[in-house]
């Protein structure tokens, strides 16, 4: 995820919104569930816009434990 909303600071938020994978798993969809694409935009006012961008990855590819000096 990128951030481009130009906010800055730090923010305590809480959504609610119906996770895609649920446990208790029903044959009908609730006509009640929330996307998290939903529940941003009309809870904070956000919109998710799926983009392509580039990131700074970090990958290890070997790791070895320390030895004792």
């Amino acid at each position: 995820m990128v951030d481009r909303t130009g906010l800055t600071g730090t923010y305590d938020v809480k959504i609610t919104y119906t996770p895609d994978i649920r446990s208790n798993r029903t044959a009908e969809p609730d006509p009640n569930d929330i996307s998290i694409f939903t529940a941003v935009q009309e809870q904070l006012g956000l919109k998710l816009e799926p983009q392509k961008a580039m990131i700074e990855i970090l990958v290890v590819d070997h790791v070895e434990k320390p030895s004792e000096n």
